[in-house]
């Protein structure tokens, strides 16, 4: 960003959910800052020279221009930006912290397709089976993955389906070439859907995407495929996707996100048999905190030498 930005430390206000303390998290917010100022309160006196707004919370109110005058770039603390009153961002920069958690979401991508493909937990038994050294399981290597949204989760899933000797097509909006080598490209969904032995749902919701895993998209779905998503979970068509899996068009749904979350207790998807369900838990791992806080800490340094931010958020677009 050639027009923002400063040799001097950087001041940073933080908006945190209901005003609250923060926790440990501001005192780390700190430390990555350096030389730079961490303001908690958007009423701090402090908070009108800020430069930075760090954004822990969607409330409007501290989001707006007039509660932060100088505030020349906004950080959003997530990975989605989906919620965000992104009218309010006007002229300023607005990044978020994509890829920050990519590397334990492909993981669990790979760990849903495993689990399909060996039929865990039905393969693992606690008393003696009626028969022995018989099953009938499945493998990854020679499968087609098809990712739906090849960003830095997609491409991380990517690398590793790649290394279990999988097809790995791809199918995004944007005509950008596939960012690594041996991913194909598929110009449209249904071209995706028909040869991919696993879907992967991995695109941003927005109003674009609502629901693009839809009735008419599970009707070109190839038979028997495993859906995964742990994007968002208005991309499905909840209604579609059960009566698909009734009808055997999907063979099994993991599911990491869905809508609304928390799922209602009763919902049907919490009880149907081909359904793995995971309440939103993907990201998780030892250290997830770090690498995002790194992502900031990075975008700070770039943003007092005057150069490039990451994870610019394309405001029209809605990510």
């Amino acid at each position: 960003m050639s027009d923002a930005g400063s040799q001097r430390p950087a001041t940073v206000v933080v908006n945190l959910p209901g005003g609250g303390p923060g926790g440990g998290l501001v005192p780390q917010v700190q430390e990555v800052l350096g030389d730079g100022e961490v303001v908690v309160a958007i009423d701090d006196p402090r908070a009108g020279d800020a430069d930075v707004l760090l954004a822990l919370s969607r409330d409007r109110a501290t989001l707006e221009p007039s509660a932060v005058p100088n505030v020349r770039w906004l950080h959003a603390f997530s990975t989605g930006v989906d919620g965000f009153p992104l009218d309010v961002v006007g002229d300023r920069t607005f990044t978020c912290s994509r890829g920050a958690n990519a590397v334990p979401i492909a993981e669990f991508v790979l760990a849903s397709m495993l689990a399909f493909a060996k039929r865990f937990p039905t393969t693992w038994i606690t008393e003696p089976p009626e028969h022995w050294n018989l099953a009938s399981l499945d493998v990854l290597a020679g499968r087609t993955v098809g990712l739906v949204g090849v960003g830095a989760i997609g491409t991380e899933v990517a690398r590793r389906a790649l290394a279990f000797d999988m097809r790995v097509l791809a199918y995004r909006r944007r005509p950008e070439p596939p960012p690594i080598p041996g991913i194909e490209r598929c110009s449209e969904l249904e071209e995706l859907l028909g040869q991919s032995d696993h879907v992967v749902i991995a695109a941003p919701a927005t109003p674009a995407t609502h629901h693009m895993i839809g009735a008419a998209a599970l009707a070109a779905i190839k038979p028997g495929a495993h859906l995964v998503n742990i994007a968002r979970g208005s991309l499905v068509d909840q209604d579609a996707l059960i009566a698909a899996l009734d009808d055997g068009r999907v063979a099994c749904a993991s599911l990491d996100t869905v809508d609304p979350e928390p799922l209602p207790a009763g919902h049907p998807l919490y009880a149907h048999p081909s359904v793995r369900l995971s309440a939103h838990v993907s990201w998780s791992a030892p250290d997830t905190l770090g690498p995002t806080l790194a992502l900031f800490a990075e975008n700070v340094r770039r943003y007092r030498a005057r150069e490039p931010l990451h994870g610019i958020v394309d405001v029209d677009a809605g990510y």
